[in-house]
């Protein structure tokens, strides 16, 4: 009340909430929503901690609970000695002349040293750069200059990547130069190279800067954390580069560390002081995704600073089979992956002779989940609070996750309810208007978790957010009055036949319920009279038989007539990036090739 004068509220007739809002403390039940537009408030506030910091906390909250356990490598560290290598390699970088703001590229399959440097670079205000462990000599190039990479980390190779080699040929001035004074013409900001399992010319050993510091680098590690802002940008995740070249998403420690402590929230896994969810003390994740991916590396190693949970990496690379023997034999409760890991878990022979009981929950993500494979996680595996959990790289990276609790129509049917202390809306994608509840347009996300920026790159961040900091996302997507969300496809794979908009999710959901298909991937494809025509690329279930004509009279009667295929190929694999996304653009261009048109 202004001064002087006296108002009386009657609280009966308000609502509790304005009708934008959603409380996602726990799974909404009140229908609120009278728009496209959701806004997810929590009695919970937003952390200002750093990522050095957050693991800090744990370290002393929990000093002798296992931090992580890499199977393949036989390795296991607690919070306290995790935090300990951490330190040592955080004073090492400062004294190997590397500095707040610098860049130091971390490039490699899922091993120990990506999340020790993961955790060693934030300490130090050194921003991460996450180099996708599949990059070839010209794409490792362009990621590198991009950025300007001061420093990279390695293996020697794996499988067939050969790191070094592949360094070499960028930057031949290695091989004569003494270990943090590389001079490179291709890659000019890049001066220091640390291989963590050998010794090469030129470049560092991971030995060396676990050595390299000292007590004064220690000392100036300390002062570092007083002046380090959680607003600093932390990680830099290049998109997938599916059109064009890979962009660098700039996250900032707010971004992923509030991103993970909600994820961990929504998901039951928070530990907090005096508050310990039934599955905190024993949270142990199976972490098949890849570090270098924003599901892996805030999914995993932030959720793991920020709750105190243990994370278990199965192998180096992504083997199904080692991701349900490392359930059993580390008795994990909880499993992440993308829909393709699931389906090839499912797909296991002897599947049924693992111990799975330990699993209480599990998390799909990282591209559309179809339903029919979310039932069959939950029914045979038997993973009850099973969540889908949707975001982008560029929003840190969740803004929808489901609850353990929801019924399978919201576990299959949609990607979760907004996320705490996010803002979405559907807007037409033409005129940028909001469309009614439950219509479909365009998805919008706002809030604490978009990125700063595109590194290096105004142009192409002006165009994906707007002056009032709404990020677009390009999917396709509309919302219910409670808040959940459904994803019907990508703009861009949206197909327009003869001037029908069709969304291929759609389609291919619909084909998961064919009795002898394990996987349905559908694209657009060329066709002058139509424009594009329906193609569905098709994985059957191991020993089944089916023929095109089959697809083709399962999918009459069922699905619209314009939806049915006209086109059905058959496929063993299709071209994957590393974090197990199909690549479309690359399944069209071999259809295409395969179908002579």
């Amino acid at each position: 009340a202004l001064k002087g004068e006296s108002t009386i509220c009657n609280f009966s007739s308000l609502s509790i909430f304005p009708p934008s809002a959603v409380h996602v403390d726990s799974p909404p039940t009140i229908p609120t929503l009278t728009t496209s537009y959701a806004h997810g408030t929590s009695s919970k506030s937003l952390l200002f901690s750093t990522v050095g910091g957050s693991l800090q906390a744990s370290a002393e909250r929990f000093p002798d609970r296992e931090a992580v356990v890499f199977l393949q490598d036989g390795v296991r560290k607690t919070f306290s000695q995790l935090q300990q290598d951490v330190d040592q390699a955080a004073a090492g970088l400062l004294a190997l002349g590397l500095k707040r703001g610098d860049r130091l590229g971390m490039w490699g399959p899922n091993t120990y040293e990506w999340v020790l440097f993961q955790f060693a670079s934030a300490k130090a205000g050194i921003i991460l750069v996450s180099v996708n462990p599949a990059y070839q000599v010209q794409e490792l190039e362009f990621a590198l200059r991009k950025v300007g990479c001061n420093a990279i980390v390695c293996p020697t190779q794996f499988k067939t990547q050969k790191y070094c080699d592949m360094l070499r040929q960028i930057c031949p001035e290695m091989d004569t130069a003494i270990p943090g004074s590389v001079k490179s013409a291709r890659l000019p900001d890049l001066h220091t190279v640390i291989v963590t399992d050998s010794r090469q010319p030129g470049m560092y050993h991971l030995e060396d800067v676990m050595q390299a510091g000292s007590s004064q680098h220690m000392q100036q590690l300390e002062e570092l954390q007083k002046k380090l802002s959680f607003d600093d940008p932390i990680n830099i995740q290049f998109t997938s580069g599916t059109t064009g070249n890979p962009k660098g998403a700039t996250l900032s420690h707010h971004n992923i560390v509030n991103n993970a402590y909600f994820i961990g929230i929504r998901l039951g896994q928070k530990s907090e002081f005096g508050c310990l969810s039934k599955h905190s003390h024993r949270v142990r994740v199976c972490l098949p995704v890849p570090m270098y991916h924003c599901f892996g590396s805030v999914g995993g190693g932030i959720v793991m600073a920020t709750h105190g949970i243990t994370l278990v990496s199965p192998s180096t690379g992504y083997d199904g089979r080692a991701n349900l023997a490392a359930m059993e034999s580390e008795r994990c409760t909880f499993v992440y992956g993308t829909p393709t890991m699931y389906i090839d878990m499912l797909g296991q022979p002897d599947l049924a002779k693992f111990d799975l009981s330990s699993v209480e929950g599990g998390i799909m993500a990282g591209s559309p989940c179809p339903p029919e494979i979310v039932k069959k996680v939950i029914s045979t595996m038997g993973i009850k609070e099973f969540v889908i959990a949707y975001g982008t790289t560029e929003t840190s990276p969740v803004s929808f996750c489901g609850f353990p609790t929801d019924n399978l129509e919201r576990k299959s049917e949609t990607v979760g309810c907004i996320a705490s202390h996010i803002e979405a809306k559907v807007v037409d994608p033409g005129s940028g208007q909001l469309v009614p509840l439950g219509i479909s347009g365009e998805l919008m996300i706002r809030g604490y978790c978009v990125m700063l920026e595109y590194w290096g790159d105004v142009a192409k961040t002006d165009e994906c957010i707007a002056k009032d900091r709404w990020y677009k996302t390009g999917d396709i997507a509309s919302l219910d009055k409670y808040g959940f969300c459904r994803i019907e496809g990508r703009i861009k794979d949206m197909i327009i036949r003869g001037g029908e908009n069709i969304y291929p999710a759609e389609i291919e959901q619909f084909l998961h319920t064919h009795p002898k298909v394990q996987e349905a991937q559908v694209i657009g494809i060329k066709d002058e009279r139509m424009g594009e025509e329906v193609c569905a690329c098709l994985k059957l279930k191991a020993g089944q038989d089916c023929s095109a004509e089959d697809i083709k009279a399962y999918c009459k009667g069922k699905i619209a007539h314009f939806k049915i295929p006209r086109y059905v190929t058959f496929v063993n694999d299709y071209p994957l990036t590393v974090s197990g996304k199909i690549q479309k653009n690359k399944l069209r261009e071999q259809t295409e090739k395969f179908l002579a048109l």
